[in-house]
């Protein structure tokens, strides 16, 4: 499975990356406003950190609009995946886009059907969201099964990006379903280092370590 970091810090982003646990980037509006810059700098800036596709979402409804934004953010670099919505206009901007060499991330996916028309209109990555799934009392893991399982029947090329990752149990559990990507804040990806009882077992022996009087530096 490759992680995608999803933040526009890019000082998280650079940490993770030297690490080898940032195998790309998607942001947002909303995360873009979150860290208060200029979407095209601190896109370009992000841009350089990864090799891997970095999504920049346009933000216009309405097919036209979408692909002359899409083409203005692909100019920043060649690892920029635009990122449309799972709207009708939007399934039209990613066939056009798509259609041009461009990478097409379809994002706002909260069904196998929707899932379906944008892996048809040529999308590079569709979005899942999980978290918001279950926030409205439904399990997003059953979405993922199910477009892993359409998209394995027909052969569609278009990689499952689970996104609205909440917890560690996310990454993993769609990990074990076979989603392609995951992508996660930065502390969810480092939690995912955490257990109680590598803790508790670390104590143990740095207690037996000290007992021993001896030191290996």
């Amino acid at each position: 499975m490759k992680f995608f970091v999803d933040t526009a810090d890019v000082d998280a982003i650079a940490e993770l990356a030297q690490l080898g646990m940032a195998d790309g980037v998607t942001t947002n509006p909303s995360l873009i406003l979150k860290s208060g810059r200029d979407i095209l700098e601190v896109t370009r800036e992000i841009c350089a950190l990864v090799d891997g596709p970095v999504s920049a979402e346009v933000v216009a409804q309405k097919a036209d609009a979408m692909i002359a934004e899409g083409r203005k953010l692909a100019d920043i670099a060649e690892n920029i995946a635009i990122k449309v919505p799972l709207t009708w206009d939007g399934l039209k901007a990613c066939k056009v886009l798509t259609g041009e060499g461009r990478m097409v991330n379809v994002t706002l996916c909260f069904s196998a059907a929707q899932a379906l028309l944008a892996a048809k209109a040529g999308a590079s990555f569709v979005s899942p969201f999980i978290g918001r799934l279950d926030d409205i009392n439904l399990d997003g893991m059953d979405l993922i099964a199910d477009i892993r399982a359409i998209y394995d029947n027909y052969g569609f090329e278009t990689q499952i990006l689970a996104a609205s990752i909440r917890s560690v149990n996310h990454i993993a559990q769609a990990a074990v379903i076979g989603a392609d990507v995951a992508t996660a804040p930065p502390a969810v990806l480092k939690a995912m280092a955490c257990h109680p009882l590598t803790d508790k077992g670390l104590a143990t022996f740095m207690t037996d370590w000290e007992k021993t009087g001896q030191k290996i530096l």
